[in-house]
């Protein structure tokens, strides 16, 4: 068991940790979760000993193993897949005795130990991981050198999974992953035979990969059973319950204190005024929730454009060898929002820049409307800011006749206030750098937006506001993301990149989760349009009973809204919580919980309805 006592740590006098406390049984999944700059990576930090507590305790059984990934591996002459056999230290070092050893009794003991760690496997396993996290066969025996400082971090963690710590510390591990290793990555965890504790903001590894949820806030730390939404779903019962408490004692604090005030100058009612100033000096206060900080992406509107906005015929594209994609006969229209599948080194990165005019077909045609303007967004280019200046300076130069009060609008309505506009780029965190390549992406109220990875370094709250963004979005979207959540709720059309080719997906992006689970290079010929059969027509009186069906399920859903408000309001009503109705409070709230879960699965059929409807009228 991890067990945190009671410990403190400050940072430049700004203290991080007050008395915060946990236990994590052995063998969890724990998803550590707070706002960015509450502690997170330091409470790591002081969980490896890297840093000294300034009071309290951190436990772990006496020779655990603590492993995690600190930075990337080297640009060594060393293969990939030697990179992480090494990292299982004891085995190697035992395989480098019993080459030495000349003692028969000492060499029955290492080929004994040898035999208890599995360590003939060991090839096969490191093998596994590397081909997990996208590394072929071929490209496993090749040198560290070859590949790029992302990469390289994937051969890091490879090297760290392999090595099988007691307690896995990963500090957003899908940053450097793509949606394929991201997948398989949530899969390895899940069965991960240790404790692990990941700091991460990507919603669906912690629905999927973790049973519990460390939360960070207010320097104290709490532990949570579940998943996040099972999470999500008990912090606002509790801040609705908090809030009505809240209020019901700021109410008695004025009843006491109008007593006080208006009887106090009485010599009759002296005493019972100095009892109930007593009673006010007793009170713990409550405090009522902070509400989060809000957090917005304004994205500015373009003016509609004829469709469609692009359309390829017979193109083909490259970087002057044999083209990377080829016999491309797509077509986008401003409202298409368009998720890119497949794995890394099949093109996706080509398409977007063929797309977004970094690079010319080879041949055939790609047609786009004369006003078209394109937005592009890559995390190379936040790598790219200008670190010497301020957010303020890189608009000033995109616009140097607006005045600068427009800019810092401007910059506002992307999160970065007046604070961060003055502040150099090298001082601002990685979510505000990636909210500027954001801001400077759209600025011209691009037609169609090319968004490569727009989630790495954002926290979760700005994560939701780049979903809420992108639904008001009058543009086109082409994404390409490892976040499943936000592919869920952005994309509509979803297109797979592979064997040098573009097809419609005609499933749902659980089915391609499964088909990456179950080790498929690519889906069955029924699932893509080139072998797609013929989908027979459904009557007119089956459509009618889909459009009620979907009808009916709005319905619901609204029902139940409303039942949620209600119970929300009542769950704030602070004469709730008088002692004259003791667990009256705990049966409303256990109601409230029905609602919300029948809530989501309502939800969800009104969207599986919808999706039907859709298929059966296009």
């Amino acid at each position: 068991m991890l067990r945190i006592s009671d410990i403190s740590y400050s940072v430049e006098g700004r203290p991080l940790l007050e008395g915060a406390s946990a236990d994590i049984p052995t063998g969890h999944k724990v998803g550590l979760i707070g706002r960015n700059g509450t502690g997170k990576t330091t409470l790591f930090r002081l969980i490896r000993g890297e840093l000294t507590l300034e009071g309290g305790t951190i436990s772990l059984p006496s020779r655990a193993r603590i492993g995690g990934v600190a930075q990337e591996v080297p640009a060594s002459a060393t293969s990939l897949i030697d990179t992480v056999l090494a990292a299982d230290t004891e085995r190697a070092a035992l395989l480098a005795e019993a080459e030495a050893a000349t003692d028969a009794t000492r060499i029955a003991e290492v080929q004994t130990r040898l035999a208890d760690i599995d360590a003939w496997s060991a090839e096969g396993r490191a093998s596994a991981i590397l081909k997990g996290l996208g590394f072929d066969d071929r490209e496993q025996r090749m040198p560290c050198s070859d590949f790029s400082g992302g990469w390289r971090m994937r051969v890091a963690l490879a090297a760290v999974l392999f090595a099988q710590p007691d307690l896995l510390l990963l500090d957003e591990p899908t940053n450097y992953l793509d949606l394929e290793g991201a997948v398989w990555l949530e899969s390895y965890l899940a069965k991960y035979p240790h404790t692990v504790l990941i700091i991460s903001h990507d919603r669906g590894l912690l629905n999927r990969a973790v049973n519990g949820i460390l939360h960070l806030e207010n320097r104290k730390l709490t532990f949570y059973q579940g998943p996040y939404d099972q999470f999500a779903r008990q912090r606002a019962e509790q801040r609705a319950v908090q809030a009505a408490q809240a209020k019901k004692q700021e109410l008695q604090r004025a009843h006491l204190q109008s007593f006080v005030d208006r009887f106090k100058a009485k010599a009759s009612k002296a005493k019972q005024a100095q009892s109930r100033v007593k009673m006010l000096e007793k009170m713990t206060p409550i405090t009522a929730p902070e509400d989060a900080a809000t957090q917005v992406f304004t994205f500015p509107q373009p003016e509609e454009l004829s469709p469609p906005i692009i359309n390829l015929e017979g193109a083909q594209v490259g970087y002057g060898g044999p083209p990377v994609l080829s016999q491309l006969s797509l077509r986008i229209d401003q409202d298409d929002r368009i998720a890119l599948l497949g794995k890394n080194g099949q093109g996706k990165s080509t398409l977007s820049k063929l797309l977004s005019g970094r690079l010319s077909a080879q041949s055939g045609r790609m047609i786009t409307s004369t006003k078209l303007r394109i937005g592009y967004f890559a995390q190379h280019q936040v790598d790219e800011l200008h670190v010497d200046e301020t957010p303020l300076q890189h608009l000033q130069r995109e616009r140097p006749e607006m005045p600068q009060a427009k800019l810092r609008a401007k910059l506002a309505g992307f999160g970065l206030g007046a604070d961060q506009a003055g502040t150099e780029v090298r001082r601002l965190s990685g979510g505000q750098k990636a909210r500027l390549s954001l801001l400077l992406a759209t600025l011209d109220a691009p037609h169609l937006l090319i968004l490569d990875e727009p989630t790495n370094h954002l926290d979760m709250e700005s994560r939701e506001a780049l979903v809420s963004a992108l639904s008001d979005y009058t543009g086109a979207v082409i994404l390409v993301s490892h976040d499943m959540h936000l592919l869920s709720l952005v994309a509509d059309r979803l297109w797979l990149v592979s064997d040098g080719r573009v097809t419609p997906y005609e499933d749902d992006l659980d089915a391609y989760r499964r088909m990456l689970l179950a080790g498929d290079p690519k889906p069955d010929a029924d699932k893509t349009a080139k072998g797609k059969p013929e989908v027979k027509r459904l009557s007119r009186d089956a459509v009618l009973a889909l459009r009620g069906e979907v009808r009916k399920s709005e319905e619901r859903v609204n029902k139940l809204n409303d039942m949620r408000d209600k119970l929300a309001k009542k769950l704030a009503d602070p004469t709730l919580y008088g002692p004259e109705k003791i667990g009256e409070a705990e049966v409303w709230q256990r109601k409230y919980a029905e609602v919300m879960t029948a809530l989501d699965r309502a939800e969800d059929l009104w969207l599986s309805a919808q999706e039907k409807l859709d298929r059966a009228e296009g």
